[in-house]
């Protein structure tokens, strides 16, 4: 019987066992120019136990930061700052990818230099506010990119993903999920558009196949991942077609060879079973659990072969050893959310291990 426990070949990649740490967004790179910082390698290296590390998501562009403190990889001083945190994570023998995340309409002008504003498939405001450094604000009718736009926006991933592995990232992944750029496109209001960018399905899913395609062309398919979340409608997003528009999405995606797909689920089993029986290669579940934290009692779904890895994402906040604490059976520390975005080292890595 397959173990959560056992030793997984990630598109020959090693990792130690089948748990990921989900990304999350920490807001906590405090260093000059959206940079990580000794903190963040303290965080990341504490929770190297993880059979895989997928980072918070990383700005691939100056205008895809959508909130306070999250980190880029669009510059030579954050490539150098981020390779002393893969090199703490590899130095207690993790493995960690880096997750590239355009934040799309959802962010302010104020958190962006040069009078720039929020972009988008199409200049729809999204409902809701963002936090800045002066408090809440409204969010924004996003600029409407154009095509060269979005040609320029491709290129910034790819280049972010050449940058990841120049600072010493194992691998990529494209968020996808989650109401960001990427789902964006992919959704129903946030993309009004008539031309080859939109109204179809394959007009739909193309900006994501094309994400896609520019990254393993720049870095290798075996070191590319994406995360999607069908349902989601976090951050105002609506999908009325997700039955006939993620199917065409990963059988767009399946030929392209990727390491894996990671699926947010939102409560639709039968989705995640079709798309994980149409998906070729690994396949990574985030389970529908809420109100609960993912436990050790979904540890069965690799069991049972309902997914190859699972990812677990609040618990990992406060319990770096969560593989061991999973092995156990607990117990378990629980997340102190005030505490969870922004901050210093209080709520981050003052969280005890088993041993301690």
């Amino acid at each position: 019987m397959t173990d959560a426990f056992d030793a997984y070949d990630l598109a020959g990649t090693k990792l130690a066992n089948r748990i990921v740490m989900a990304p999350m967004t920490r807001s906590r790179a405090h260093g000059p120019g959206n940079t990580p910082t000794g903190l963040n390698a303290t965080y990341y290296a504490q929770r190297a136990t993880a059979g895989l590390i997928v980072s918070e998501g990383i700005q691939p562009s100056v205008v895809g930061q959508g909130y306070t403190d999250t980190p880029g990889l669009h510059s030579q001083e954050q490539v150098t700052a981020w390779r002393k945190v893969t090199d703490a994570v590899h130095a207690e023998g993790g493995v960690i990818f880096a997750q590239l995340m355009h934040s799309g309409r959802i962010g302010h002008p104020s958190l962006l230099p040069d009078d720039l504003i929020p972009v988008a498939p199409s200049a729809v405001r999204a409902a809701g506010q963002v936090h800045t450094y002066d408090g809440l604000q409204d969010l924004v009718t996003p600029h409407e990119l154009t095509e060269a736009e979005i040609a320029g926006t491709i290129a910034d991933f790819a280049s972010a993903a050449r940058n990841a592995i120049a600072a010493g990232f194992d691998g990529v992944e494209i968020h996808g999920a989650n109401g960001y750029l990427v789902h964006q496109f992919l959704s129903d209001n946030a993309n009004q558009r008539t031309d080859g960018w939109g109204g179809s399905t394959e007009g739909r899913i193309r900006f994501a196949v094309e994400v896609a395609t520019a990254i393993a062309e720049a870095i290798g398919a075996d070191r590319l991942g994406i995360r999607l979340s069908p349902n989601n409608p976090y951050n105002d997003i609506t999908e009325t077609s997700t039955g006939e528009i993620y199917p065409a999405l990963v059988s767009r995606l399946a030929p392209l060879g990727l390491a894996y797909l990671h699926l947010v689920e939102s409560g639709d089993r039968e989705l995640t079973r079709r798309l994980r029986a149409q998906w070729p290669g690994t396949f990574v579940l985030n389970p529908a659990t809420l109100p609960r934290y993912t436990g050790p009692e979904e540890l069965a779904l690799i069991e049972d072969g309902t997914t190859d890895l699972l990812s677990y994402g609040g618990l990992f906040i406060a319990n770096p050893d969560l593989p061991a604490r999973l092995a156990a059976g607990g117990p378990f520390n629980t997340p102190d959310y005030g505490k969870a975005f922004g901050g210093d080292h209080t709520g981050y890595i003052d969280y005890p291990s088993l041993s301690a």
